[in-house]
């Protein structure tokens, strides 16, 4: 793992062990971050990235220009290792925060609080999308024009009637853009 370009173009991450946190690949990192450019969602923008694992994908918004992200793992290890690929790479602390916390609980907590991206990248059995789209639009963090980016398996759909969804098929791995929709 490795971050793909910006200002921490080609520094190394620490990966998780085990099995229990699935990192996203560079190519399908690649791919999620031309999308986000192309619709002007990398430099300058806020980040919350649930589910955050090793922090690859809130590390590489911060690389790209990202001014604040704010990442949130409910895993001890994951947080752990979130904070050492941080530290790794130099980020500075006034470009992210970082969270052991439960992805509801945050999303709860950051009430108001409102993001131009958000990652989520749940475990796939677990089939949270719905109900992660739901905690989105109740606690209100997602800005207008801004874009909630699910990875899942490619045998699930991923849709909600308040956003508009755009849909990446990259092998078994799907990311899924949704985009409120204009009141």
């Amino acid at each position: 793992m490795r971050v793909i370009s910006g200002k921490f173009k080609y520094k190394l991450l620490y990966s998780p062990v085990g099995r229990d946190v699935r990192p996203t690949t560079d190519r399908i990192k690649e791919t999620l971050f031309n999308i986000l450019a192309s619709s002007g969602l990398i430099e300058g923008v806020s980040v919350l990235d649930l589910f955050s694992g090793s922090g690859a994908l809130g590390i590489e918004s911060i690389s790209r220009g990202a001014e604040k992200v704010v990442f949130i793992d409910k895993s001890r290890d994951s947080y752990c290792l979130t904070k050492k690929n941080l530290e790794h790479v130099g980020a500075n602390e006034s470009e992210y925060e970082i969270y052991n916390v439960d992805y509801e609980f945050a999303l709860k907590k950051l009430k108001g609080r409102q993001f131009d991206v958000i990652f989520a990248d749940p475990p796939y059995a677990l089939r949270l999308h719905g109900k992660i789209l739901s905690l989105i639009k109740r606690y209100d963090v997602l800005k207008k024009g801004g874009v909630v980016m699910i990875e899942h398996d490619s045998s699930e759909i991923v849709s909600d009637e308040s956003f508009d969804a755009d849909t990446r098929k990259c092998g078994s791995t799907s990311l899924t853009f949704l985009r409120k929709k204009e009141e």
